[in-house]
């Protein structure tokens, strides 16, 4: 699955989270400051401003802050793009591989897309700051608004929703592509084995429908994830600043930090509560597969052998596939029971967790909204499990029947639930014999 496609790939992965931990830790150390002589932001009018004298009036400060922001980010781009051009030419110098350009510059480049999606995203909540805040002095004070400044803050986030939109459909397209490009890659090697793999059971089925909803999922659920890093990255610190404005919150009263403390936790106890409710579902995923290409199996050699796909030896088989499903929707019914009913509850976690601050009036409604959309991406980030377990579950029990293919090719034993023989499978008949 990875060997086909990635260069060693637990050097490889390994290697790319301590070098990102390395340029993170870098970053923060030296070369955040380095900016000012080395950024090439200025061609694009991304300068750094030029220190204000003292006492200089609060707007002149505030201009002069979002303009060092700016450049400090334009810098942060340029060195991310430097370290990740250095962490690809290291690979193709260590272990040159066909499929290098996809699955380790293309890797690159989506996760630089992905970041500067977070970094839009971050742009957006900060706008619905100030837009906010706006409303409030407009209904508060009638004509302390201008038209000309409302439509004026309007355009602004069309601005960067344009960008965004963009961005997303763009970084959508080379996905697909870096996705079936993995696909081929697994395909042409599981292909160039066939001799050895074609004896395992639905190993026709494996290659053909596993790799592409291997390819599929991993297509959806990896980018996910990977945004769901990013933008922690991007908006726990927000979080964490924002966290100065609540000085308590219910149950726990004064808690340093307390709008991370109440993502984390919540997120944790979720997690925690899903992976005991689903427990089970990968295995009954697994089967389900089995018995599903056992049955179709039976039908495809039915259309060329008479003799085959026997009423009798069907009705086993399908029995087989009717009591796997029954089983699978049993265990959803009380994992949707918990998953759902967590999920309906985060909604409200935000506002109880705020309830203090809001009714002694310490904070603004801009504040509030900011307050408000960075815990649902702090807290959706930590729900990735959550939100994502019945796919992962699918592609659990997909690379369990990959992973028998890699078994074999290694000369190492197959898993257990691959020597497990289902009851209509162990009697169903040989192929030639009638049964009767």
């Amino acid at each position: 699955m990875f060997a086909s496609f990635f260069p060693r790939p637990k050097a490889f992965f390994l290697s790319g989270i301590l070098w990102t931990a390395v340029c993170i830790a870098f970053w923060y150390g030296v070369a955040r400051g380095w900016g000012e002589q080395f950024s090439l932001g200025g061609l694009i009018g991304a300068n750094y401003p030029t220190p204000l004298p003292e006492g200089a009036d609060e707007a002149a400060v505030a201009t002069s802050n979002i303009a060092r922001d700016w450049a400090i980010d334009i810098w942060l781009y340029q060195y991310m793009l430097v370290a990740g051009a250095a962490f690809a030419a290291a690979w193709n110098w260590m272990a040159p591989h066909r499929w290098f350009w996809w699955s380790v510059v293309v890797s690159l480049i989506i996760l630089f897309v992905v970041w500067f999606q977070v970094q839009l995203d971050v742009m957006i909540n900060n706008w619905f700051g100030s837009f906010y805040d706006m409303l409030q002095r407009a209904l508060a004070t009638p004509g302390s608004v201008t038209i000309e400044s409302y439509y004026s803050s309007m355009l602004t986030f069309l601005s960067i929703a344009m960008v965004y939109i963009t961005v997303a459909v763009l970084n959508n397209f080379l996905v697909s592509h870096y996705i079936f490009r993995w696909r081929t890659a697994m395909n042409d090697y599981y292909v160039a084995h066939w001799d050895r793999l074609r004896h395992i059971e639905g190993a026709s089925q494996r290659i053909q429908e596993d790799t592409m909803r291997f390819a599929s999922i991993m297509q959806g659920l990896g980018v996910a994830f990977i945004d769901s890093v990013m933008t922690l990255v991007a908006f726990l610190p927000l979080l964490w600043g924002f966290s100065k404005f609540v000085e308590q919150i219910p149950i726990f009263g004064a808690v340093p930090q307390a709008l991370v403390f109440v993502a984390v936790g919540w997120a944790i106890f979720g997690t925690s509560l899903l992976a005991l409710a689903g427990i089970r579902l990968p295995g009954l995923e697994f089967r389900n597969q089995r018995v599903e290409a056992a049955y179709r199996k039976e039908l495809v050699i039915g259309e060329d052998f008479a003799e085959r796909a026997q009423p009798p030896t069907l009705a086993m088989l399908f029995a087989d596939v009717r009591h796997n499903y029954f089983r699978l929707y049993f265990n959803y019914l009380y994992f949707n029971v918990a998953r759902y009913g967590y999920l309906q509850a985060s909604v409200l976690v935000a506002y109880v967790a705020l309830a203090p601050t809001v009714v002694t009036g310490a904070i603004t409604l801009g504040v509030f909204q900011q307050i408000s959309r960075a815990f649902d991406r702090v807290q959706s980030s930590f729900q990735f499990l959550v939100n994502s377990w019945t796919t992962i579950v699918e592609l659990i029990s997909i690379y369990k029947r990959l992973k028998a293919f890699e078994a074999t090719l290694e000369d190492k034993p197959l898993d257990t639930i691959e020597a497990e023989v289902e009851p209509a499978a162990a009697a169903t008949p040989p192929a030639g014999e009638v049964p009767v």
